[in-house]
């Protein structure tokens, strides 16, 4: 399952290498709202540079999944990102905000087909 969020870049921190064959990278964006939010990603192996070509206070998009797993009793969770993309992508493809009066009403619903033929109850998918 995939996730993505819109954020500014906050911190983004140095590749470490966990073991002889596997590093990971983290950084931290800032999501707006009445309490700003502030969530720590992880790269890994060769995504470890994706992040490499934004500086702080950028705006991103970042695509992520979910990493789980327990080890001695205790569980713990990765927001694990597998694409970045910058802030003009980002914004182009945001849905546009809705002005308040741009909200659909019920007069706008199409009128519903209250007529029906025997011909269109005999037509069953199955």
């Amino acid at each position: 399952m995939s996730f993505e969020i819109v954020g500014k870049l906050h911190k983004k921190f140095d590749t470490e290498n966990k073991t002889a064959t596997f590093q990971a990278r983290e950084f931290v964006i800032e999501v707006d709202g009445t309490y700003p939010q502030f969530v720590k990603f992880q790269l890994t192996q060769d995504r470890c540079a994706l992040i490499d070509n934004y500086n702080e206070n950028d705006s991103i998009r970042v695509h992520f999944d979910l990493r789980g797993r327990e080890w001695q009793g205790k569980y713990f969770t990765n927001l694990n990102a597998w694409r970045i993309e910058a802030g003009a992508a980002a914004n182009a493809a945001a849905p546009a905000p809705v002005a308040a009066g741009d909200f659909p009403t019920l007069d706008d619903a199409p009128a519903a087909n209250t007529t029906t033929s025997a011909s269109a109850e005999d037509d069953l998918p199955f």
